[in-house]
């Protein structure tokens, strides 16, 4: 498949470098954010969850009713809904949408989070929940016959899913993490398994794991990969570099004065993805060919924060090096929410699709199948 691009929803105005105190949503911002990514051809937006945050829902219909090609990736926690329920919801999304409906589960990488709303299961339970919780969902998707179900989380009698996914039978899974649980549920169970941006090395790693675990489940196919980034782009390299750095002090400044979501001194992090990157950042400020991260230690690593900086071409290339990776599905989202997801719908989207269309010419040319050679 060809490779597609994801960014993140915002419902309002506040970022990262000029958060807005106690925002809430903002009708006209969210609409005209996901029109600009409609118009600019991103994929995917993905909905995100939090406990003291927006109804993924309610939000993913707005954009649904907003957008014309735009697929809405909602984020959902096993514990916050009954997977009955979510099978419904979901289908009535993708009714809506016309088939654009995808479902990104988390498990739960926070034990304090997850009691926010009542969770207390720990980590190698949430995910033994969420692949029961996965399979459910495909059962009531793939079939309108009544269904018994008698697991370890979940028991009912003779449920009947009527509200049927646009395509008659599925709605595509996403599951995101990096630990051993995380790879064995995704990798046997998910269409795309998600990744924070790791340099190339670990990443590679990575996706053998997923791979092997879906060897091992006996599938015939694999998940797509999806990695994620926040790129710092400006005309030159110098500039991009300046700019990054402006934003490290912002990032800084923020934190130090409560304006972040994690204010300074919040114990670290419990999820297995947020500590590896931290132990990455030990190792330098800069991996590879332009990945950065002091954005992660700035923000305590509290979710994806590694940084590629650079110009436009320098952005370009390094997200083809994860494409030749394997990752088909690219998530980029800035710290200047709107005009970053504009300048990258400009100038970077376009480009790596004209490379890996050209490429594909080549190779179709070599094969006989284009051209005369």
């Amino acid at each position: 498949m060809p490779t597609e691009f994801i960014s993140l929803t915002f419902p309002n105005p506040s970022t990262e470098i000029d958060p807005i105190p106690n925002a809430s949503i903002d009708p006209d911002f969210l609409k005209r954010y996901a029109r600009n990514l409609d118009d600019y051809d991103f994929n995917y937006t993905l909905v995100p969850y939090d406990s003291s945050s927006y109804d993924p829902f309610t939000i993913g219909a707005t954009i649904a009713a907003a957008t014309q090609n735009l697929k809405i990736i909602i984020a959902l926690r096993p514990n916050t809904l009954y997977p009955t329920v979510a099978a419904k919801a979901l289908a009535t999304l993708d009714q809506l949408s016309r088939g654009r409906a995808v479902v990104h589960f988390i498990a739960g990488g926070s034990d304090v989070e997850q009691a926010r709303e009542g969770d207390f299961l720990n980590k190698e339970e949430r995910y033994a929940r969420l692949e029961e919780y996965i399979r459910i969902l495909k059962r009531a998707w793939a079939s309108p016959e009544p269904f018994d179900w008698d697991g370890k989380y979940y028991q009912f009698k003779q449920f009947r899913n009527l509200v049927r996914p646009v395509n008659g039978t599925h709605i595509p899974v996403s599951v995101g993490g990096s630990s051993a649980e995380a790879y064995r549920v995704g990798g046997s169970l998910a269409d795309i398994f998600g990744l924070w941006g790791e340099p190339l090395k670990e990443t590679k790693e990575q996706i053998d794991r997923i791979y092997a675990e879906a060897e091992k489940a006996g599938r015939q196919d694999r998940p797509r990969i999806w990695v994620t980034f926040r790129p710092i782009v400006a005309e030159t390299d110098d500039l991009a570099w300046a700019k990054a750095h402006r934003y490290l002090d912002l990032l800084k400044e923020n934190r130090a004065e409560g304006k972040s979501r994690v204010p300074a001194g919040a114990p670290p992090p419990q999820n297995v993805g947020s500590q590896r990157l931290l132990e990455i950042a030990k190792r330098g400020e800069v991996q590879d060919r332009a990945l950065w991260y002091p954005t992660v230690t700035a923000t305590g690593a509290r979710g994806a924060s590694t940084a590629l900086v650079g110009s436009h071409q320098t952005i370009v290339d390094s997200l083809l090096d994860y494409v030749d990776l394997g990752a088909e599905l690219i998530s980029i989202r800035g710290y200047d929410n709107l005009n970053d997801a504009i300048d990258y719908g400009r100038y970077i989207l376009p480009k790596v699709r004209g490379v890996l269309k050209e490429r594909e010419g080549k190779t179709n040319g070599t094969n006989g199948t284009n051209g005369t050679h």
